[in-house]
């Protein structure tokens, strides 16, 4: 990365201390100032240089046209199970989503990695709503930030399972991964990432050698079936994709979690089972169980208790390490996507034009 020069306006989060000491001495400050604006942005969570009340009111009002690369919370909806959904306004007028889920021991942070997402899956409220474009470094970062800051208290896990395909803005996302790690202090193997597959990305993810965990959304048990509910993957057939996904493991000793969105009727039939199980036989992994949270534009509908039981007995009676998740915010539109849809379409009803 070029080091920045005094015309560096870019947002100062998403920036390592060695650079924010060079940024700072660029502005005719000592090099000490750069670790103390590190520690302002990704401790404190400052929104603004003016905040930071060590650094001289001079320079804070001489720099105070410098974004930090903060957001704006436009909406915050919190589920009697104490989840909290965030709408959050980016610099450009864009809305996200992000997620913060408690838990007794933890705190983890749902991020998103773009606004909207391309690969529009049938049962997606994300996909739903179109694509507009990748979200840069300091936006993500800024996710992890807004909720640690609203529930006070750190964040210990964040999982890129919100709105978007993060391996299609790959670039991006490894050097959010770099400073949430490096600069928020969250460990690797506390982070985790969400794909539905993307050909060529996951053996290019894997040289990286990172500790984190890949979660590869699989959906269904057979490629045509897969094909209807995700059209991306008739780019990328399930043999190819789970092919790349043994790859990963054997460059990277991480097992894999298999996400699987279960539909009623749809995908959690026992022979559905049987054929997931199939595929996954003798693979380092761990298969998660997703109960559908319905949405209005699709016509999917949340599986019955018993069935998705049965479907995790036919997994564990072939020697699969599967669990069922349990579903967060079911009282505030639980769905992915579900609440940013819900305000685009408040737009359109007010719209005067």
């Amino acid at each position: 990365m070029n080091a920045p020069t005094a015309l560096d306006d870019r947002p100062l989060l998403g920036r390592s201390q060695s650079e924010l000491e060079t940024w700072v001495t660029e502005h005719h400050q000592p090099a000490y100032r750069g670790r103390q604006l590190h520690q302002w942005l990704y401790q404190k969570g400052v929104r603004s240089l003016q905040q930071i009340t060590v650094f001289p009111q001079k320079w804070r009002d001489d720099l105070n046209h410098i974004p930090l690369g903060r957001s704006h919370i436009e909406q915050r909806l919190e589920a009697k199970d104490g989840t909290v959904k965030y709408l959050l306004r980016l610099g450009d007028d864009q809305i996200i989503e992000t997620v913060g889920i408690p838990t007794a021991r933890r705190l983890t942070v749902c991020v998103s990695s773009q606004v909207g997402c391309p690969m529009a899956c049938d049962f997606c409220a994300t996909g739903k709503g179109g694509f507009s474009r990748n979200l840069a470094p300091h936006e993500i970062i800024d996710q992890v930030l807004t909720v640690q800051e609203d529930f006070q208290q750190r964040v210990s896990h964040v999982v890129f399972m919100g709105m978007g395909e993060p391996l299609l803005n790959l670039e991006n996302v490894l050097a959010a991964l770099t400073s949430i790690n490096r600069d928020v202090g969250i460990g690797q193997r506390h982070l985790t990432v969400s794909t539905v597959g993307i050909p060529q990305q996951i053996r290019r993810l894997a040289r990286y050698d990172l500790q984190i965990t890949l979660a590869v959304s699989l959906h269904a048990s057979n490629q045509d079936l897969r094909c209807q509910l995700i059209p991306s993957a008739q780019h990328y057939p399930l043999d190819t994709l789970l092919a790349d996904c043994r790859y990963y493991v054997e460059q990277t000793g991480r097992r894999i979690s298999f996400e699987y969105t279960v539909l009623a009727g749809v995908n959690d039939q026992p022979h559905h089972a049987q054929e997931l199980a199939h595929h996954l036989r003798g693979f380092q992994s761990h298969v998660n169980l997703i109960p559908y949270n319905p949405i209005a534009d699709a016509p999917y509908a949340r599986p019955h208790g018993q069935d998705i039981e049965a479907f995790l007995g036919e997994l564990e009676d072939y020697g699969l390490t599967a669990s069922i998740r349990r579903s967060r915010g079911l009282d505030r539109q639980a769905a992915c996507g579900q609440l940013r849809q819900d305000a685009q379409r408040a737009v359109q009803t007010h719209d005067p034009t």
